[in-house]
């Protein structure tokens, strides 16, 4: 499998991901033993790091499309993406394993006031920061990516679009109802598939044998999906 192709698992995956996240986690009122109970379900910790391997792909894609599309200004963008990444996950990883230690505890004692400690780790001002921080520059560096997707003429302008409104409003949808984070989840998810369908078609058309394109989807053909010129026809 090329580089193209691989970039294109990587956004396809992440995408899907994201989706499970938001649709599958459990959803309770995290004042309750109803919400610890939900916190100390294995489908709490599958589902966040499900979020925490999303974050690493979509990273990983954006690298791809520098790799792919051979423009420079998508390098900045993949260094914003990892470092986003980078502080983020630690909160994640706390949220996928500390916070289920305390709803089993809580669970296991029945006692509520064990729950304060779940916003007195996630308001922590360092570890709020920390978050806050790398969800602003992942979604800087999706950003980023989409502008370059849409200069770049490889692809299809607007595919970068629904990824990176997904990513900046990351933070928002946190507020928002369980239907609001859902379709979220779904947003990052058709952002994903369709950077995935589109490097995917790129390269389809880059490498089609001589003789069966003409005109623009020729000149993909001759060249490489690395090419922005070359795969034109990819639009």
């Amino acid at each position: 499998m090329n580089r193209a192709r691989l970039t294109a698992s990587a956004f396809a995956a992440g995408g899907v991901l994201f989706l499970l996240y938001q649709a599958a986690r459990p959803y309770a009122d995290e004042t309750t033993l109803e919400g610890a109970a939900a916190m100390a379900s294995p489908s709490w910790t599958a589902v966040h790091l499900a979020a925490s391997i999303g974050f690493v792909l979509v990273s990983l894609g954006i690298l791809g499309l520098y790799l792919v599309l051979g423009r420079g200004r998508l390098l900045p963008a993949a260094v914003v993406t990892w470092l986003g990444a980078g502080l983020t996950l630690p909160y994640y990883g706390a949220e996928t394993f500390g916070l289920r230690v305390i709803g089993a505890r809580a669970v296991r004692d029945r006692d509520v006031t064990l729950i304060e400690l779940v916003d007195q780790f996630r308001f922590t001002p360092a570890a709020v920061t920390l978050f806050a921080t790398g969800l602003v520059l992942l979604a800087v560096g999706v950003v980023m990516a989409a502008v370059e997707i849409r200069r770049s003429g490889a692809l299809r302008r607007w595919s970068g679009l629904p990824l990176a409104v997904g990513f900046a409003l990351f933070i928002p949808q946190f507020y928002g109802s369980p239907a609001v984070r859902i379709a979220h989840g779904a947003l990052l998810a058709a952002g994903g598939l369709w950077l995935a369908y589109e490097l995917w078609r790129a390269d389809d058309r880059a490498t089609a044998p001589a003789g069966t394109t003409t005109g623009a989807a020729a000149e993909a053909a001759a060249g490489t999906v690395a090419g922005t010129a070359a795969v034109g026809a990819a639009r």
